[in-house]
């Protein structure tokens, strides 16, 4: 049974990339982990929401995404799909790699925002950095252009 991890971040591209999971795991008879990954708010100046405000962040941030992630995974179940959730909290890459090694993931499918090069340079691309180090292969959709 083939394991695809498909980290999701319930942007545009996350329903494209749980289909192609989806559309993976029924070719190879396996099944799907949705993987989504919590960011801790980053504060970065004195004037910024006090320390328990970011702890009810947080919170609220890990129950929205449970819901996103359940009714993700009861789409893609029907059928018959083995559909597994984690959800995390912490830097998407290191939890993303952690994930794909403890699930012995055999393909990794994550979408691309399609930031520009400029922009992945000085902020960084998730995608990239799973690229880089992945224990697997990593299918990378490319976002899809909106056509008016």
């Amino acid at each position: 049974m083939k394991t695809i991890l498909a980290p999701v971040d319930f942007s545009a591209p996350s329903d494209q990339v749980a289909d192609t999971a989806a559309a993976l795991a029924r070719v190879h008879q396996g099944r799907v982990v949705l993987l989504h990954v919590v960011q801790p708010p980053i504060v970065t100046v004195d004037y910024g929401v006090g320390i328990d405000n970011l702890q009810e962040i947080l919170v609220m941030s890990e129950k929205a995404a449970a819901k996103n992630l359940e009714r993700l995974r009861d789409r893609l179940a029907t059928g018959g799909l083995a559909v597994e959730t984690s959800l995390v909290t912490g830097a998407p890459i290191p939890h993303i790699l952690k994930t794909a090694d403890e699930q012995k993931a055999d393909f990794i499918v994550m979408g691309s925002h399609g930031h520009t090069a400029f922009y992945d340079f000085l902020v960084g691309s998730t995608a990239h950095g799973v690229l880089k180090s992945a224990p697997c292969p990593v299918v990378v959709l490319p976002r899809r252009k909106h056509t008016a």
